[in-house]
């Protein structure tokens, strides 16, 4: 039997032991962690509307319709009529035919590989690609080969020789890195190929885009381009779950065949109703999108006046290179006593010797707290 204290203890002394703090009430720009009110820059609460009054008023108002759970998979009777009004709205934003909710991303992202995919197959993905991915790929049964991050070259040679089914799997926007894949090239390589792209576009919806549409849209990509898109519901649109998007047949495939859809119960109908009023105000707001664009260009102007090492992103997702893992948190150690809370991110989240401060924004941010943001990064490091 393993010695879990000891593995516990070497944990620690790497730099690589994680804890959790306790948050007292809503997601905004100013919270309560462990007692201690800070400024924080860490939440994918992109758009603020997880704590928008329409949002909240809409899940009071799903409770008292739907009760507090949905008391079965969708498949029994677990399906409600908030969840399938969701569906609809969600296959309309994204231009599709159809939608279909899974209680999570990483649920999602297991769902379509495991019912699409078999042994013998073959599922290709980006190096630095969530973790839902890189799980989903290995428990499909298929094999599951890595390219260089965002190297579409090293796809396309990849998957050149290769015959029978081939998945293209792939963030949107890195979750740990901000910048963007490569769409438009691997979208070319898979038609060439008749291959699968999957698109996790998490951290992309509600965020990039004129219609807030994700990366497809930043891109000009349609269902054509990219057949299979998976999107989460807990980032830019403030509530919780995810959803596949795709064409009929697709969906009823994972009806049909996603075991972690089958054998789950639906998420709770409050969630979903409260959804389709934040995905209404994704569409209607602009401004929100504007507004986060703006402070994320004052941030890199000001970081880059410091001489801060940047990694290359246009998204919220604002990464601080630091490199070693016990310096990463030492900053965040630092910050977090003057007031201002960014984690560390270390292995196995990111690649060993690229443990970084992962500074997100939101539009609850305003101008003048970037500019103390800034001030402070230049007093810790």
């Amino acid at each position: 039997m393993r010695d879990l204290a000891r593995q516990l203890q070497q944990r620690r002394l790497d730099g690589l032991y994680r804890t959790r703090k306790v948050q007292e009430g809503m997601q905004g720009a100013h919270v309560v962690l462990d007692g201690k009110p800070c400024l924080a820059f860490c939440s994918n609460d992109y758009l603020g509307l997880s704590h928008h009054p329409q949002v909240i008023k809409a899940m009071q108002q799903g409770a008292e319709n739907y009760g507090a759970g949905s008391g079965a998979a969708h498949l029994i009777n677990g399906h409600s009529k908030a969840h399938h009004e969701l569906e609809e709205a969600l296959a309309d934003f994204v231009q599709r035919p159809r939608a279909l909710l899974f209680s999570t991303g990483y649920m999602a992202n297991l769902g379509v590989m495991s019912a699409l995919m078999q042994r013998g197959d073959l599922v290709l993905e980006d190096r630095l690609n969530h973790a839902s991915l890189i799980d989903a790929g290995l428990l499909s049964g298929a094999r599951l080969r890595r390219y260089a991050h965002a190297d579409a070259d090293e796809a396309a040679t990849q998957i050149a020789e290769r015959a029978g089914e081939i998945m293209v799997a792939t963030d949107g926007v890195f979750s740990m890195d901000g910048d963007l894949a490569p769409l438009p090239q691997l979208a070319q390589i898979c038609k060439q190929k008749a291959a699968w792209l999957l698109v996790d576009d998490a951290h992309g919806l509600g965020v990039l885009g004129e219609h807030g549409r994700g990366s497809l849209e930043h891109f000009n990509l349609d269902a054509d381009d990219v057949p299979i898109l998976m999107g989460t519901l807990g980032k830019a649109f403030g509530s919780f779950g995810a959803f596949v998007a795709g064409s009929v047949e697709l969906i009823e495939t994972l009806i049909n065949q996603a075991r972690s859809y089958i054998f789950t119960t639906a998420p709770p109908p409050a969630v979903a109703a409260a959804t389709c009023v934040s995905l209404k105000l994704v569409q209607q707001e602009s401004w929100r999108r504007d507004k986060l664009s703006s402070l994320i260009d004052q941030f890199r102007q000001g970081a880059a006046s410091l001489g801060l090492n940047l990694m290359p992103s246009m998204t919220p997702i604002q990464p601080l290179q630091i490199g070693d893992s016990q310096q990463a948190l030492a900053c965040s150690d630092a910050l977090w006593r003057e007031g201002i809370y960014v984690p560390a991110i270390r292995p196995p989240t990111v690649p060993e010797g690229s443990a970084r401060l992962r500074i997100s924004f939101s539009t609850d941010h305003e101008p003048n707290q970037i500019d103390h943001l800034l001030s402070v990064l230049e007093k810790v490091l």
